[in-house]
């Protein structure tokens, strides 16, 4: 049978397994299902895996963030060492644990290639255009994989899982003033710009978006 173009897979290592389990505590089963739900989760498009980041995407995630050209607006520099690329792994692991979601990792389905990352963040240590505690969907992707539209696909299975999963109701976008790659991106994925705003703290002029779920 022929797949729809945009069909997305959910996966989860956790699937594979049959749990018979008797819970008389209804907090504990809560915490349960959270876990089960949101940890190790993968989607599975046409042509990447989209799953959790683990320490053995140092290597990729050294060569994504080490990159000058990915670097050109993002607001700071390239890191030098995979001690660096280690510790936003581990920071990223530490925020499946304490809000349930994070950026994930992005492989190619045919050959595992770790090209970048993608997916949801929920902030609550910065604000943003007078915005605190709100999901934002971010991704990057290493230089040899731009223009072949990597982004764009992750990003609209991402989409898919916070309105499908994840229940969420808005999600908004950042992008710098000038990085008009991004700013096709997010519009093709159905975000809609709203405006500039200026970040004091990287004295950044930014761009401003969201999307709400679909009726």
């Amino acid at each position: 049978m022929k797949r729809h173009p945009n069909f997305i897979r959910l996966r989860s290592t956790y699937f594979r397994l049959q749990i018979f389990v008797v819970v008389c505590n209804w907090e504990f089963f809560h915490t349960l299902v959270v876990h089960l739900q949101y940890m190790n989760i993968h989607l599975e498009t046409d042509r990447l895996i989209i799953r959790d980041l683990t320490e053995q995407d140092v290597d990729g995630m050294f060569v994504l963030d080490s990159d000058p050209e990915v670097h050109t607006y993002l607001g700071n520099k390239p890191i030098t060492q995979k001690a660096a690329a280690l510790k936003y792994i581990r920071d990223v692991n530490l925020q499946y644990k304490q809000r349930g979601i994070g950026r994930w990792a992005v492989e190619m389905k045919e050959t595992g290639e770790f090209i970048g990352w993608c997916g949801m963040r929920l902030y609550t240590d910065y604000t943003f255009n007078n915005h605190t505690n709100f999901h934002d969907i971010g991704y990057r992707i290493q230089r040899k994989f731009w223009g072949k539209g990597f982004a764009t696909e992750a990003s609209k299975a991402c989409l898919e899982y916070a309105w499908n999963v994840l229940k969420l109701d808005k999600i908004y976008g950042i992008t710098e003033k000038g990085n008009e790659a991004s700013h096709k991106v997010l519009l093709k994925i159905g975000l809609n710009y709203l405006e500039d705003f200026h970040y004091e703290p990287e004295k950044m002029m930014l761009r401003w978006y969201s999307i709400s779920k679909p009726e």
